[in-house]
C-alpha cells in the first residue's frame, strides 16, 4: 500500500482521545498531557510508516501514549532494596524512619499544628521548645537548638561563637566528607580564620595551648567519624582539651559528626562516642546528625550550655537553617523511642538493622537462592555467601557487621556481563542496588526485610540477554 495512504488512515488526536482508556487517562493526567503524549506517538509512527513500518493498530499507539505518561508521572525518587551491605547509605537516604515517626510526620503534613505557637498562653511559641526538653533529657545538656543538618550546625554555631576571629583545630582532624565537602571550606564560609595544630598524625596538648592567642575564639573537637589514623598516633581526648579551652576562658566545641544517644555496645557494635559522654567530658557546644545512627530524618542537633545556645540563637542565620513541621514531629516521635532502650532495637529500624542476627540472615539467604537464579533464568549462579556489611554515613569506618547476601556470577562464555546484571536488577519496578565485588554481583541482605516482596518484584525481571518481558 502506498505510504501517504496508510498515513491517512492514521487516527486523529480527537479521534483516539474518544476512547474508554483514554478518558480515564484525562482523569488521571489531564487533557494536556495526555494529547501531548499522543502527539508524540503520532509522530513517531507518521516517521516509522513513512520509512516503509507497518501502521500499527490503534491500540498499540493508546498503549504506547499511557505507557509515556505513566513512565513521565512516575517519581525520580523511588522506593528501592537496598541490598548493598550498608545501613545508612547516604546515596540511598540514611535512616530509615521508625514507624512512629513516620505516623507524627503523616500527622503534621495533614492537619495545622502547633508550630510557634503556645497553647497555654494563646501566644508566640518557639519551634524548639517542642524538642528541647526531650533532648536535654537524653544528653544531659543544658540547652539545644536544632538546623536541617549538622554542616548547618557547625556553620552555625562557629560563625555565632567566633567569626573574624582563629578556631584552633588539629590537622588530624580536618576531614571531608562526602561531596568534597571539607571542613576548612566551613570554617571558611563561617567567617573563622582556622588555625592547624600538630601533625596529621600526633597533636599534643601543647600544640593547643601554644597557639592560643588574643585572636582565639573557640577550640575544636572533630570527632574523625569516616576515618581511623592508626599507627603512630597522639590526640589530646575531649576532657583534656576542654580543660585546656576552660583554663584561658574559651569554649570548646565538639563535633561528633554521625552522632549517637545509645550506647552501641548494647547492640553488638563497636563503641562510638555519644552526645552525653562528649556533654559529660565538658564541650560547651556539641554538633551532631539526625539522620545517620540517631535513626531520625535529615537535621543538625546543637545541644550544649544555655549562654552558647541564646547566641547562636539570636544568630540571623539560625532561620535560614530551621527545619519544617514535618521534620520536627518526626524528630520527636524519633527522640522519644529512645526514653527504652531495651526495646529500641525493635522500634527504630536502624538499631533493629544492625542487630539482626547472621544466622537469621543466613537462613533468608539459603530461602531465597533458588528464587532468584529461578528468576535470572539460570543466566547466572546464584551462591549463598558470607558478607561484612557496613553501618554507613561514616560511622565506625573500620568496623564490619557478620552478615550474609547471595552472590550472582553470570556463566562464563555468556557474554552477559555484571554491568548487565546490575542494570537489569536497576530496572524492576522497585529497583535491587547491589555491589559488585570479586567477579559477582553481591545482594547482601541485611538490609531486606520484605521478603514477599522482594519475590514478587523478581517476577518482572527482564534477565541480561533476554528481550522484554511480555
Amino acid at each position: 500500500m502506498d505510504a501517504n495512504v496508510r498515513l491517512r488512515d492514521i487516527p486523529s488526536v480527537d479521534e483516539l482521545l474518544r476512547s474508554a482508556i483514554l478518558v480515564e487517562a484525562v482523569e488521571c493526567f489531564g487533557r494536556p498531557a495526555v494529547t501531548e503524549a499522543l502527539r508524540k506517538v503520532l509522530a513517531t509512527t507518521r516517521d516509522d510508516v513513512r520509512k516503509g513500518g507497518e501502521l500499527p493498530p490503534a491500540d498499540a499507539i493508546i498503549t504506547k501514549a499511557v505507557a509515556a505518561l505513566e513512565e513521565n508521572d512516575r517519581s525520580t525518587l523511588r522506593p528501592l532494596f537496598n541490598l548493598t551491605g550498608t545501613v545508612l547509605h547516604t546515596n540511598l537516604g540514611r535512616a530509615l524512619l521508625a514507624e512512629a515517626a513516620i505516623d507524627a510526620a503523616t500527622a503534621a503534613m495533614r492537619e495545622a499544628v502547633a508550630l510557634e505557637f503556645d497553647l497555654a498562653s494563646g501566644k508566640r511559641g518557639e519551634r524548639d521548645d517542642h524538642l528541647r526538653a526531650l533532648i536535654c533529657e537524653l544528653t544531659g545538656a543544658e540547652d539545644a537548638t536544632i538546623v536541617n543538618n549538622n554542616a548547618a550546625a557547625v556553620l552555625l554555631v562557629l560563625n555565632s561563637l567566633a567569626a573574624g576571629r582563629e578556631a584552633i583545630v588539629s590537622r588530624g582532624e580536618l576531614i571531608e566528607i562526602g561531596g568534597a565537602f571539607r571542613m576548612p571550606d566551613i570554617m571558611l564560609r563561617s567567617g573563622v580564620r582556622l588555625v592547624e595544630v600538630g601533625t596529621t598524625n600526633r597533636t599534643h596538648a601543647r600544640d593547643y595551648r601554644d597557639a592560643i592567642g588574643p585572636e582565639t575564639g573557640l577550640l575544636m573537637k572533630v570527632h574523625t567519624s569516616n576515618y581511623r589514623i592508626e599507627g603512630f598516633t597522639k590526640e589530646v581526648g575531649a576532657r583534656e582539651l576542654a580543660c585546656i579551652a576552660h583554663e584561658r576562658g574559651l569554649p570548646l566545641v565538639n563535633d561528633l559528626g554521625s552522632g549517637t544517644l545509645a550506647d552501641l555496645e548494647r547492640f553488638g557494635l563497636a563503641h562510638e562516642p555519644t552526645v552525653s559522654e562528649a556533654v559529660s567530658d565538658g564541650a560547651d557546644i556539641v554538633t551532631f546528625s539526625g539522620d545517620k545512627l540517631l535513626g531520625g530524618p535529615q537535621a543538625g542537633f546543637i545541644v550544649g550550655r544555655t549562654a552558647f545556645i541564646e547566641k547562636i540563637n539570636s544568630n540571623p542565620m539560625k532561620r535560614a537553617l530551621r527545619v519544617d513541621k514535618i521534620r520536627l514531629a518526626a524528630l520527636e516521635a524519633t527522640l522519644r523511642l529512645y526514653r527504652d532502650p531495651d526495646r529500641l532495637s525493635e522500634r527504630l529500624p536502624t538499631m533493629r538493622l544492625l542487630s539482626r542476627p547472621k544466622t537469621d540472615i543466613g537462613d533468608q539467604a539459603a530461602r531465597l537462592a533458588s528464587v532468584v537464579e529461578h528468576a535470572l533464568k539460570s543466566a547466572c549462579r546464584v551462591s549463598v555467601v558470607d558478607c561484612e556489611s557496613q553501618i554507613g554515613s561514616g560511622a565506625l569506618p573500620l568496623s564490619t557487621v557478620p552478615s550474609a547476601g547471595l552472590a550472582l556470577t553470570p556463566h562464563s562464555g555468556s557474554g552477559r556481563t555484571l554491568a548487565d546484571l546490575a542494570a537489569a536488577m536497576r530496572c524492576l519496578p522497585m529497583p535491587v542496588i547491589g555491589r559488585i565485588e570479586r567477579g559477582s554481583l553481591i545482594l547482601d541482605l541485611r538490609c531486606l526485610e520484605d521478603e514477599d516482596g522482594f519475590v514478587a518484584n523478581l517476577a518482572h525481571l527482564d534477565p541480561p540477554g533476554e528481550g522484554p518481558s511480555s
